[in-house]
């Protein structure tokens, strides 16, 4: 599993340099695009799962619950999401983003989604 930015980016490249071979370079901006794309995802996908563990979770009474901690943990589970997709903790980012590369192969070699 890849853990690391560095990581990413270099299979990343990588993949970018096996499909150069075949269907010309890809952008620079294009793949960093994509990487955004995949770790904006991953982050999404975090947080929903977060979302849906904390639905079970009761507040303190006193000192807690109403709609203001709604919110708060909301914006919480957010910022959560986005720490591990920066980490790739799952690697969702990766499949994300090796999918995105195989579409632009494909939309480059003329073959369009329908």
């Amino acid at each position: 599993m890849i853990n690391t930015t560095t990581d990413i980016s270099a299979l990343y490249v990588h993949n970018l340099n096996a499909a150069s071979k075949t269907s010309g370079a890809v952008k620079s901006k294009d793949m960093a695009k994509a990487e955004q794309a995949a770790e904006d995802f991953e982050a999404f996908f975090m947080t929903k799962m977060m979302e849906s563990m904390f639905e079970g979770v009761s507040t303190d009474g006193i000192f807690g619950g109403g709609h203001a901690e709604k919110i708060y943990r909301s914006m919480l589970l957010t910022e959560y999401g986005k720490e591990m997709a920066k980490v790739g903790s799952i690697g969702v980012k990766q499949n994300v983003l090796d999918a995105i590369i195989k579409m632009q192969e494909t939309e480059t070699n003329g073959y369009t989604q329908g």
